[in-house]
């Protein structure tokens, strides 16, 4: 119906994810082993002394022997145990973050907006929207797990439809999917550009419906 009074066509695209950002879990894990250890003595938590307390609770050394180190075997010991402990940090770290609650949780904004505008440009383009007379199409393209919307269509339709129009239709699939109706924000959403083609792009009389009107599920 949305399409019947424009020359312009509007696919919806929806994506549980677009990524599974495996490279946020190593830098987490880098960034743990590098930052920690060097917060942690900016605390005062000295490795002599940190040394010391550990290897005495396990009876690896006892008072006088802890004492009777040489400087050099003692800053060995102490560069050894900062190594271990970066190696555990980076472990420990990066294994949790590869559970994919906790690494949406750290994964930046900004990566997964990226991510999803080149999925939206690749299903653009993978769609043949680019290639419709008038190159009128418009995508509207939600990502679920990410919770990012974005809306493709060339610098033209940009142009003469405006960001205000863009920017309800991005609200309006965010709100159904927020409210657990993704369905009912696809449509809002299609109304939405629709009206916005139908002004700027009116229909010229009965076209073939160039591209499907079925929901892409990816």
């Amino acid at each position: 119906r949305a399409e019947a009074a424009t020359d312009g066509e509007i696919v919806c695209v929806f994506a549980r994810q677009v990524s599974h950002y495996p490279e946020v879990s190593l830098a987490a894990g880098a960034f743990a082993a590098l930052v920690l250890p060097p917060v942690a003595l900016a605390l005062g938590l000295h490795p002599a002394a940190l040394l010391h307390e550990v290897l005495a609770a396990a009876g690896g050394l006892s008072g006088w022997a802890a004492a009777d180190l040489s400087a050099d075997a003692e800053t060995l010991m102490i560069l050894d145990s900062y190594a271990v402990l970066q190696a555990v940090l980076f472990t420990l770290v990066a294994s949790m973050t590869t559970i994919p609650g906790l690494r949406r949780l750290v994964t930046p904004g900004s990566l997964k907006r990226h991510r999803v505008h080149k999925a939206a440009w690749a299903q653009y383009v993978a769609t043949g929207l680019h290639t419709t007379e008038g190159v009128t199409g418009v995508l509207i393209f939600a990502s679920l797990d990410d919770r990012v919307v974005e809306i493709v269509a060339e610098p033209a339709i940009h142009q003469k439809v405006g960001d205000k129009v863009w920017k309800a239709a991005v609200a309006a699939v965010r709100s159904g999917m927020k409210a657990g109706d993704p369905v009912k924000g696809f449509v809002s959403a299609v109304e939405v550009c629709g009206a916005a083609l139908a002004e700027h792009f009116p229909s010229t009389g009965p076209q073939a419906n160039a591209v499907s009107d079925r929901l892409v599920e990816l």
